[in-house]
C-alpha cells in the first residue's frame, strides 16, 4: 500500500525539487539526487514536480482537478442516461397502454 503523505510535505518537497531544477540537467536527475535524503522515491517526487509544473502552466497535461471534474461529469451522465432508459420505458409503456389494437 503506498505511504499517504501530507499536502505540506508534497507541496515543501516539491517547492524545494523546483528550486534546485536550474542546477541539474533535468527533473529525474534533481529527484534522484534529493528523494533519497527525505526517505522517498525518487518516482514520486519526479510524479509531483511534472504535476506542480503543469498546474503551473509549465508543461502541457492535465491539471490536477481535470481528473476530479472528469469523475463528476461521467458521474452526472451515468445518472442522466439512467433517466432516460427510464423514460424510455414508460414511454413505451404507456404507447401500449393507450393503443386501441393492442386490447
Amino acid at each position: 500500500m503506498p505511504k499517504q503523505y501530507t499536502p505540506e510535505f508534497k507541496s515543501r518537497a516539491t517547492d524545494c525539487a523546483l528550486e534546485r531544477l536550474d542546477q541539474y540537467k533535468s527533473v529525474y536527475v534533481d529527484n534522484a539526487d534529493m528523494a533519497p535524503q527525505l526517505n522517498f522515491c525518487k518516482e514520486t517526487l519526479r510524479r509531483w514536480v511534472v504535476q506542480a509544473q503543469i498546474d503551473a502552466g509549465e508543461r502541457s497535461g492535465p491539471t490536477s482537478r481535470e481528473p476530479a471534474e472528469i469523475s463528476t461529469l461521467k458521474a452526472k451522465v451515468k445518472g442522466l442516461e439512467e433517466g432516460n432508459d427510464i423514460l424510455k420505458a414508460s414511454a413505451i409503456y404507456f404507447a401500449r397502454e393507450l393503443d386501441p389494437r393492442g386490447h
